[in-house]
């Protein structure tokens, strides 16, 4: 039941679990080229949520020609002045593609909102179009997933302290990473907010528990699986071509390129 303390994933259960999934995901991502589909996944939630890990294990065996991430910057003086909608509408997939959100429009209600950058007016009209919006996409045909990863205070803070202490995780922590320590109560109000006016049937919200990131990865993606009403695509039957006879051609010396150091070699 969501919420009780469960015992972690043991590795050896997820790494198999894990690639049954991911091999699916290709089988989905043959579906949605195939079909022309489009398919819209959110990620939000909390900083060290789980967020960043879980889009990788869901693109990683993926072609990036069809499936994507999206992970915009801060907006540009001019986009400050577009609706606030419209960066985030020319990243939307076309017929067979994917696109995986990582933070999204959401954004104006979370950090937005809860560190000043946007005026209560702006954030109160978000919270009335979001709605709006997002049947928009839905009526349009494309097929819109929403997750949001939820970490307990505790589970966040031990992660800060682990991106602090490692020099190949540093870069993962800001100091609005920091803030949001001292503002965890003003992120829960935003986060309610948030949920009451964007929970909608068209477009639900799913929450991902992500104590255990090896647990909420499988989960998400086992949701996501299931949600979308895919069948394998039988791939075209390929063959290889026997290799042409010789025609004499001869590789030129090696000490005429410039190769890189067997680095390898001295380990």
């Amino acid at each position: 039941m969501a919420g009780e303390k469960t015992a972690r994933v043991p590795v050896e259960a997820y790494e198999r679990e894990l690639l049954r999934l991911q091999t699916e995901l290709v089988k989905l991502q043959e579906w949605v080229r195939t079909e022309g589909a489009r398919l819209v996944v959110v990620f939000e939630g909390r900083d060290a949520a789980g967020k960043g890990g879980t889009i990788k294990r869901v693109s990683e065996l993926l072609n990036p020609r069809v499936a994507r991430t999206v992970a915009l910057p801060k907006p540009t003086e001019r986009q400050r002045t577009q609706w606030y909608f419209q960066r985030y509408v020319e990243h939307l997939p076309a017929a067979g593609e994917i696109v995986l959100f990582d933070r999204s429009w959401y954004n104006r209600a979370g950090v937005e909102h809860v560190m000043g950058f946007c005026t209560k007016e702006e954030h109160q009209l978000f919270l009335r179009q979001c709605p709006i919006f997002e049947r928009m996409l839905v009526e349009e045909g494309i097929l819109l997933r929403k997750y949001w990863f939820s970490v307990s205070d505790a589970e966040q803070q031990r992660r800060f302290r682990r991106r602090l202490k490692d020099p190949t995780r540093r870069w993962k922590l800001s100091p609005m990473d920091l803030e949001s320590i001292t503002r965890w109560e003003a992120y829960s109000r935003a986060k309610d907010e948030m949920l009451v006016h964007t929970d909608v049937s068209e477009a639900p919200w799913y929450v991902v528990e992500s104590d255990d990131k090896r647990r909420a990865r499988l989960n998400m993606i086992a949701h996501l699986l299931g949600s979308v009403p895919y069948h394998e695509v039988k791939p075209p039957v390929l063959e290889l071509p026997p290799r042409p006879p010789s025609t004499g051609y001869v590789r030129p010396p090696r000490d005429l390129q410039t190769y890189v150091p067997d680095h390898a070699a001295t380990l």
